[in-house]
């Protein structure tokens, strides 16, 4: 018996920061698997990632920041579950914006987890970036040592998370691929634009090592959780797949086999997570799940895709 079977009805979903990079594909899949959806962003990067699905009958969609209360509060009032996503993303941009970081990714958590029905399941968006520097294989057990502000609020959200007694914490390898809403920030997405468009690619660190996730494996994980609850809940999963592991120097190679451009690699930054190890995916493959978009798959979605992105400068002439 499935959780709509036991509920009599399709399940209520509320996914904060819907219409983002995840949120606005994760919500497709949700409708598609018959679950009823309800959408709450503030809409920062705009709202065109949602407009196919005001045609069914089962979306709704609440435009409001996670910060006011009271809207957040009518808006999860009779939630099954909520697949908090809302925050800022992202080591620069916690970077530049530390005040609001600190209040959207801790603040914004303690106000879901106050709006929230007492039985509703509650799906945690975390990320690698909670581990800092790592030597050796990482696992679910590895000690938790943020280096930045982005990994130190994640961190903590996900602590306030997992004291709900029906919640699942997901370690999100780093995403990539193309969604209703695209992103250029994340690595292998930003290698691939340069690549295409800039004809250059400059790397830094290039001996540093990641694990890596489609953003439709990300959307997957959550439908999976929510449909395999009680060997998932009160727990914390690192989400991906070994064979994803890859250096930036990889990354950049791969490019370079299927795209002309010039690669060039300096030592003049650095990723201030340190980001820097492989992960195990043991327990969450131990649940069933398996990821769809390796990086072939990936890279080639991206190469096809990413032309279709007309980011213009207006200053430029080239």
């Amino acid at each position: 018996m499935g959780w709509a079977d036991e509920l009599g009805r399709p399940p209520r979903v509320v996914v904060t920061g819907g219409a983002g990079f995840i949120g606005s594909l994760l919500s497709r899949i949700l409708l598609g698997a018959g679950y009823e959806v309800l959408v709450y962003d503030n809409l920062s990067y705009g709202g065109q990632s949602l407009l196919p699905l005001f045609i069914h009958d089962r979306f709704r969609f609440v435009e409001a920041d996670i910060l006011d209360t009271d809207t957040l509060g009518s808006a999860l009032e009779n939630a099954d579950a909520v697949v908090h996503l809302a925050a800022m993303v992202g080591y620069p941009l916690c970077k530049k914006l530390p005040d609001l970081a600190q209040r959207v990714n801790v603040q914004g958590t303690r106000n879901v987890l106050s709006a929230l029905p007492k039985d509703a399941r509650l799906l945690y968006a975390s990320t690698g970036s909670n581990y800092g520097e790592v030597v050796g294989l990482c696992t679910e057990e590895t000690p938790l040592n943020p280096l930045s502000l982005y990994g130190e609020t994640k961190t903590l959200a996900e602590s306030l998370c997992r004291g709900w007694p029906g919640s699942v914490s997901l370690r999100f390898a780093t995403a990539f691929g193309l969604s209703p809403r695209p992103r250029l920030d994340l690595m292998i997405n930003d290698f691939t634009y340069q690549a295409l468009v800039q004809r250059y690619l400059l790397v830094y660190e290039k001996h540093f090592r990641r694990t890596f996730i489609h953003v439709r494996d990300i959307a997957r994980a959550f439908l999976h959780c929510m449909e395999h609850w009680d060997q998932v809940t009160g727990r914390v999963f690192n989400v991906g797949d070994e064979s994803m592991n890859y250096t930036k120097e990889d990354i950049a190679n791969m490019l370079a086999n299927r795209l002309d451009f010039h690669l060039y690699y300096a030592e003049f930054a650095k990723d201030e997570d340190k980001r820097d190890y492989e992960v195990c995916y043991d327990r969450i493959r131990a649940t069933g799940f398996s990821i769809d978009v390796n990086i072939d798959k990936g890279l080639q979605e991206l190469i096809a895709g990413l032309p279709l992105l007309r980011v213009k400068n207006p200053f430029g002439n080239v």
